[in-house]
Order: structure tokens, then C-alpha cells, then sequence
């Protein structure tokens, strides 16, 4: 089984996403969608060949109905369909999800004549990150596939393999967005990306956490805390998508809630559940 979490940068319409979900077909697991960030994040799972066809036709559907030319909102971008990477759910099989990633990295070039910057293990003893893709696309670093400039209108794509990560918000009231950032800064590590966002009143920490086995969302949540000030509070936590069971397991139950885990929203649960559910 694989796994693709496709970020596109619609986050507000819903007509659209229902179109957006309909054309993810039976792979769809979950769709979380976010106004003030205008994105919107779709978790296929499946095996190889009809993961594939879901991906193709989610991409296609999103290439031809979004545009940059009018969008807005708080997270980076590199173009409407932004970041597809690809999975291994099977340790093993990670050599196919890189198979996986390569082949849509050129077909979405060949197809929509959109440049396309692969991350993860490049096959060649090196590797990007999408950090890297990020800062130095277009500037220093040129597509792997497709032309050499952005599109004005789809802008450009990231295509990845990567190992599972969760994606998981902590939302602040009282503070700044500077804070905000110095305290993104401060989580910064090996296993953690880390960014600060201002959400209309409120403020948000927004993290990658790239080994939970190593760096779990309670540590991240604890060091939060040990560096509020004055009146600055917690006020939810937010996973974005799903979290592996084994997450689950190594927290303590009675920090679920606070930490926005549940055991329906693992990709466990996601796998066998299917899509008629969402």
C-alpha cells in the first residue's frame, strides 16, 4: 500500500473541493481543507496501479479548474497543485514509491508543460528536501522536468518520496505573529519543520514532524508552552490529514484530545474505511 498527500492550493470553495474529492476517487482517505491558508490537504491510500489513476485524475482536475492568478492566502506556494509526495507504507517498498514519484513528476511536466522539482532520494547518492525545492526553485535550482519558468497561471509542482510525517498545528491566542515565529524558530530541528502563521485573530505554530518516534506532537506541545509568556495560551491543537497508529500507541491516551489524535484518524483506520465514509 501507498500513501499520497497531495497539497492543492484551494482552501475556500467548496463546490470545488467536492469536485476535487469526486475526482480523487476511491483512494480518497481524508480531505483537510483550510480558508485562511487557501489549501487544502487530500490523503489517497491505496495500492500502486489505482493509487496512480487517483493521483493523475485529482491533478488533472485541479490543473484545469484552479489558477494562481487570483489565489491568497497565508501558507507558501509554488503553484495550485503544490506538493504531490508519494509514500511507502511498507518500508520495502519505498525503491516503487520513488518509481511512483518519478513517472508523475513527468507526466504532469509533459502533460500541463508545468516544471517539476523532485525531493526526496534523487537515485544518485543525493538528496533535496522540500525546504530546498522551496527556497531555491527558479533560483539556482532548475526543474527536473518541464520548462525552465513557472507557469503564471499553475505555477510549478514539488513531487516527493518521503517516509511518513504528520502534519499537526498548535493555535495561540494572546501573542504575535513574531512570537509565533521566534518560537517556530526555537522547534526547528532534525524532526521538526516549523513555521508561524497569523490567522485572522489568532496565531498559529504550523509543524512537520518528520519522526514522531523521535520527537512526538506532546514534546512539541510541551516546549511550546514552557515558552509562553504573560497572558499567551493554547488554545487547540490541529492534526492536518492522519497520523500512524504507532503515534497513537506511544502517547498517552489522556493526551489524545489535547493533541488532536484519534484512533479514527489513522492511516490505519483511513485505509480500511474508503472514502464513502468522508
Amino acid at each position: 500500500m501507498f500513501e499520497c498527500v497531495l497539497n492543492i492550493s484551494e482552501g475556500r470553495n467548496l463546490e470545488v473541493l467536492e469536485d476535487l474529492s469526486h475526482c480523487a476517487g476511491p483512494s480518497l482517505r481524508d480531505r483537510h481543507s483550510d480558508p485562511a491558508h487557501h489549501r487544502s490537504v487530500f490523503t489517497l491510500i491505496n495500492e500502486r496501479e489505482p493509487l496512480e489513476r487517483d493521483v493523475r485524475s485529482l491533478i488533472t482536475c485541479a490543473m484545469n479548474t484552479l489558477t494562481l492568478a487570483t489565489h491568497g492566502g497565508v501558507h507558501p506556494r509554488l503553484g495550485v497543485v503544490d506538493v504531490v509526495p508519494f509514500v511507502a507504507l511498507d518500508e520495502d517498498e519505498r525503491p516503487v514509491a520513488r518509481e511512483l514519484r518519478d513517472a508523475t513528476a513527468r507526466w504532469v511536466a509533459h502533460t500541463f508543460e508545468v516544471a517539476t522539482f523532485l525531493y526526496g532520494d534523487l537515485g544518485d547518492g543525493t538528496s533535496r528536501s522540500l525546504p530546498d525545492v522551496r527556497r531555491l526553485a527558479f533560483k539556482g535550482l532548475a526543474p527536473d522536468f518541464g520548462p525552465g519558468q513557472p507557469s503564471p497561471t499553475l505555477g510549478a509542482v514539488a513531487v516527493g518520496e518521503r517516509t511518513v510525517l504528520v502534519a499537526w498545528n498548535i493555535w495561540l491566542s494572546n501573542t504575535t505573529l513574531d512570537r509565533a515565529r521566534e518560537m517556530a524558530k526555537s522547534l526547528r530541528g532534525p524532526y521538526v519543520r516549523a513555521l508561524g502563521f497569523e490567522v485572522g485573530s489568532e496565531v498559529q505554530v504550523s509543524c512537520n514532524l518528520l519522526d514522531v518516534s523521535e520527537c512526538p506532537p506532546s514534546i512539541v506541545f510541551d516546549l511550546v508552552e514552557s515558552m509562553l509568556r504573560d497572558s499567551e495560551h493554547v488554545t487547540r491543537t490541529e492534526l492536518v490529514g492522519l497520523a500512524p497508529k504507532s503515534l497513537l500507541d506511544a502517547e498517552d491516551p489522556r493526551r489524545w484530545a489535547q493533541l488532536d489524535l484519534s484512533p479514527e484518524t489513522t492511516i490505519e483506520a483511513a485505509s480500511v474505511r474508503g472514502s464513502a465514509s468522508l
